[in-house]
């Protein structure tokens, strides 16, 4: 068995059997542990979990749209990404120009009523459909605030003026390896309100460090759900280590994921019992298309996966 899946599994089995049961903002219900880590050995299988099909796809698009600065989910829907919908979808129906049916607390109706998961399914859909033909429409609330893209690469200082900390970080990397200041965070504190980001950056920052040739990262994650959104941020860090790696000509070392508050939903317990009930396979290849000038211009063609064998998707709601 990988030792780097398995890291993942004693996550929700600890806290499966030693978590307290809390509230959270959704109003779903967690069970939680404060304060975790993992260790992943990225020389031994990308960690792409196995007990449970991940989708890669998602996962490179949402990458490579943080790595383009870009805030706005029609880049996302243009690659049939829609991880990030729920949040400007509810803007928008809780807007006066909305004149449709009432879509208030839309995430638990839909899990309970199968009419009304209908009618939020179609009005989802005209959402997005102007979202990718009406330009106007998407400025206006396809646009997510200052989230990741934007704290990565256009941070706006005090004077008004921004930084690139990813280009920088990269930079570091390339000409001072032994620094240990090559951190990029995107927990602003004054862009974490409602009114400025749809939602405050979960992973608030990470940290390079480079060693005998090769490139490790390490990243802080202030609030992890278990089931869903932590196997995507494993791979998105494997992922962009992989890119800066190759980059700054270097080979990669371990991902070290840190966890604040790391919880499972309560409506996905079960989804959790299933997964634990599976045998990992082994973890796949990545190949990345070595004539990438930069990871800047990246696209999704340029990175791949070889033998990535799992067992089924296991469905669950996102908590919003």
């Amino acid at each position: 068995m990988s030792q780097n899946e398995q890291a993942y599994l004693n996550l929700c089995k600890h806290v499966w059997e030693n978590g307290m049961q809390k509230g959270d903002r959704t109003g779903t219900g967690t069970i939680s542990v404060f304060g975790y880590q993992m260790r992943f050995d990225l020389q031994q299988g990308f960690p792409l979990l196995t007990t449970k099909r991940v989708p890669f796809s998602l996962i490179k698009s949402e990458l490579l749209w943080f790595l383009k600065g870009d805030t706005n989910i029609r880049y996302l829907l243009e690659h049939n990404n829609n991880i990030w919908n729920e949040w400007p979808f509810r803007n928008w129906v809780q807007s006066k120009e909305y004149t449709g049916p009432d879509m208030t607390d839309f995430g638990r109706r839909s899990e309970q009523d199968p009419d009304f998961k209908e009618m939020y399914q179609s009005e989802m859909s005209k959402f997005k459909e102007r979202i990718l033909q009406d330009d106007a429409f998407a400025r206006k609330y396809g646009d997510l605030g200052n989230v990741y893209g934007k704290q990565w690469r256009h941070w706006t200082t005090s004077r008004g003026e921004t930084i690139d900390q990813v280009k920088a970080v990269i930079e570091q990397i390339k000409h001072h390896p032994n620094s240990r200041r090559l951190i990029v965070s995107a927990w602003n504190p004054e862009d974490i309100s409602p009114e400025r980001a749809a939602l405050p950056p979960c992973h608030a920052f990470f940290q390079f460090y480079v060693a005998d040739g090769k490139l490790s990262c390490q990243l802080y994650q202030r609030s992890g759900d278990i089931f869903l959104g932590v196997p995507f941020n494993i791979a998105s860090y494997a992922l962009l280590t992989h890119l800066i790696a190759q980059e700054c000509g270097l080979e990669v070392g371990e991902f070290i994921h840190t966890l604040g508050d790391a919880h499972i939903y309560c409506n996905h317990i079960e989804q959790i019992k299933t997964q634990l009930s599976r045998t990992p396979a082994e973890l796949p290849t990545l190949r990345l298309n070595t004539n990438i000038p930069s990871v800047f211009e990246a696209n999704m063609d340029d990175i791949q996966l070889e033998g990535y064998e799992p067992h089924p998707a296991i469905k669950a709601p996102v908590a919003v």
